[in-house]
């Protein structure tokens, strides 16, 4: 049961932001704080990924576990409107796939961040790991 109402809920449903959420900034003032410079929600890239380094060919997305449908604690799936929900999901992710299969195709390595990694705890290795994946692989 949920603890709000369907007026409730889809007021906090609607103010979830797309662009320019926590977690994309919390990676963005990483990798601009190692020295990367990237282009942000490139529209002539499938997907339009959160992040692309052309010097390293490489688009990021941040993932919000939820949308995303990310196996951890973080996702959850609703109990009510399970029909809509699950038909929802399954399209994002399916969207995901095709987005990612199309980078891959043009050459561009996709690296998936999670927002699960980038809560307090798993932070740092996350991000660490996420410059190393970058400049590693070229």
């Amino acid at each position: 049961m949920d603890v709000h109402t369907k007026e409730q809920r889809r007021y906090n449903m609607q103010k979830i932001a797309g662009k320019n959420t926590k977690p994309e900034e919390i990676v963005r003032k990483f990798l601009y704080h190692k020295g990367l410079r990237y282009k942000k929600n490139d529209i002539n890239l499938p997907g339009k990924p959160d992040l692309y380094i052309s010097k390293y060919n490489v688009a990021i997305f941040v993932n919000g576990c939820f949308w995303h449908v990310h196996n951890c604690d973080l996702f959850v799936m609703p109990k009510s409107n399970q029909e809509f929900w699950q038909k929802k999901l399954e399209a994002n992710v399916a969207r995901d796939e095709i987005n990612i299969n199309k980078l891959n195709e043009m050459g561009i390595r996709v690296i998936v961040v999670w927002e699960c990694g980038l809560k307090k705890n798993n932070r740092e290795e996350t991000l660490n790991d996420l410059y190393h994946m970058i400049i590693d692989n070229l």
